[in-house]
């Protein structure tokens, strides 16, 4: 199916989405996490493309798509997953699709989660893979999870701490994100789409937009989440988790989303945090088997 997918451009209000599309059908809009790419969709929306149009994009400032700010303000507003999130509301009206279902791991699923609760009129079903919600994870922190989740509490140091830091050997710092929260080996990363992501985070203008993703959480994103702790995302919603990763070590998942999602479905994936890579086949059959019960409801 590789020759099926097509690589756009979308200029968006001075930022540009680099976006992968495929497929025929109703729309599936999948983002991406933190340190990756939209090539980690790869192997999974060639599946869902069967029955779906999908579309994968990098969220401002990773991979392909372009970074706004500046590095000499400590401003990270332009990184909260509200501002991702009407990137993503906004690229899908530009391409045709009003309405559509939402995939998102790690960082995106984070901003899949904000666009539910901004937009529900737009979000026929909503996937989330590997996180607990934000407010709960910081302001429930324990000392496992933050021992693990350092790189949130790192990262979002004041520029340019973390940039210079992560900068003369950015691949260790990234790889040592891949290979934590669940113990993979780099070899269960496909080849191909680990080049993609190295190409992209040895990027300096990558790295301080990543740094300003997680500024933002704390800044903005805990305050968003702490406002809307009233409301449910109302449409159908599968959470999925790596068995052996930290979320379900130190968390029960499925409760953290109870009192959030109104029709939650919950699974178990093989592995840690990064499962859609390393369990892509399984990741995939679980989706398409979710998204293909949905596709003509809403």
């Amino acid at each position: 199916m590789a020759e099926a997918f097509r690589d756009e451009r979308i200029s968006l209000d001075g930022v540009e989405i680099a976006c992968t599309i495929c497929g025929a059908g109703p729309a599936v809009l999948l983002l991406h996490g933190f340190p990756q790419t939209r090539a980690m969709w790869r192997p999974i929306a060639a599946q869902l493309a069967q029955w779906f149009t999908v579309v994968a994009t990098d969220l401002r400032g990773y991979g392909s798509s372009t970074a706004p700010g500046r590095e000499d303000t400590q401003d990270c507003a332009d990184y909260s997953f509200r501002a991702m999130g009407q990137d993503q509301l906004a690229l899908m009206t530009a391409l045709g699709h009003e309405r559509f279902h939402l995939v998102g791991h790690d960082r995106g699923a984070r901003v899949a989660h904000r666009m539910a609760l901004d937009a529900p009129d737009r979000v026929a079903s909503l996937t989330l893979m590997d996180i607990v919600p934000t407010q709960t994870l910081l302001r429930d922190l324990t000392h496992p999870v933050a021992a693990s989740y350092y790189h949130w509490f790192f990262l979002a140091q004041p520029h340019p701490c973390p940039e210079r830091l992560i900068g003369p050997d950015p691949d260790y710092f990234f790889e040592t994100c891949l290979l934590g929260w669940g113990g993979a080996r780099l070899s269960d990363f496909d080849a191909a789409l680990l080049a993609d992501y190295r190409a992209a985070w040895r990027r300096p203008e990558v790295i301080f937009a990543m740094c300003q993703d997680y500024r933002a959480a704390i800044a903005h994103d805990l305050a968003l989440d702490e406002a809307d702790l009233h409301r449910q995302v109302m449409c159908p919603a599968l959470v999925l988790y790596g068995a052996e990763g930290v979320m379900a070590r130190e968390y029960d998942v499925a409760a953290t989303w109870a009192p959030r999602l109104a029709q939650m479905q919950v699974a178990a994936l093989p592995g840690g945090h990064f499962f859609p890579d390393t369990a892509a086949p399984q990741t995939a059959a679980v989706v398409a088997r979710f998204l293909r019960e949905r596709a003509w409801l809403g």
